[in-house]
C-alpha cells in the first residue's frame, strides 16, 4: 500500500474512532511525527511527538532505566517497547509509537548492523514490537523506518 493511502487510513480511523497518538522517535528524528500530521485536522489524534535521540533523552524524558539501556543497548526490542509504553502513559493516549535504531556508522563498538531498528506500538491491552535490517543510505533506512511504523499503527487501528 503507497504511504499516503496510509496516511490517509490512518487519518480517517483515528478520527472516526476518537483515538489519539503519541511518538517516540529516535533515528527518524520526528519523521513519523511530521508524516501523521500532514493531513489537516490531525490535532484531534496528534498529541505529542518526541525526539529522544540521545540515550540521556530517553533516560530523562521517557523514564527508560539506564541499567535495561546499558543491557540491551538503546537500539533494541526492550528499550523500544518501554519508549512505546511510556510515551503512551505520560502523555495519556491511546497508543504509543515507537522507533529506535542505527541509520549510519556509528562511533561506539556495537554488535548491530547499520540498518538495524526496532518499532514498537502500544496500545492498553497490547504491545507489539518488529525488527528490521534495511539497507541503503542514512535517509533510505530513514524513510524505511517511518513507512513501516505507520504501516503498523494502521494495521493495529
Amino acid at each position: 500500500m503507497m504511504l499516503s493511502r496510509i496516511l490517509k487510513l490512518s487519518h480517517n480511523k483515528l478520527i472516526s474512532r476518537k483515538q489519539t497518538i503519541s511518538v517516540a522517535e529516535s533515528c527518524t528524528g520526528g519523521l513519523v511525527s511530521s508524516l501523521l500530521t500532514k493531513h489537516p485536522g490531525a490535532s484531534a489524534y496528534f498529541i505529542l511527538g518526541a525526539v529522544v535521540y540521545s540515550n540521556k533523552a530517553k533516560e530523562k524524558i521517557l523514564g527508560i532505566p539506564k541499567k535495561t539501556i546499558a543491557k540491551y543497548g538503546a537500539v533494541s526490542g526492550e528499550v523500544a517497547i518501554l519508549m512505546a509504553k511510556n510515551i503512551r502513559r505520560k502523555i495519556n493516549t491511546d497508543f504509543g509509537i515507537s522507533i529506535t535504531g542505527i541509520a549510519s556508522p556509528v562511533r561506539a563498538i556495537t554488535t548491530k548492523s547499520v540498518g538495524t531498528v526496532f518499532i514498537a506500538l502500544s496500545a492498553k491491552n497490547k504491545t507489539l514490537c518488529r525488527s528490521f535490517l534495511f539497507r541503503g543510505s542514512r535517509e533510505n533506512i530513514r524513510k524505511h523506518s517511518a513507512l513501516e511504523a505507520i504501516r503498523l499503527l494502521c494495521a493495529n487501528l
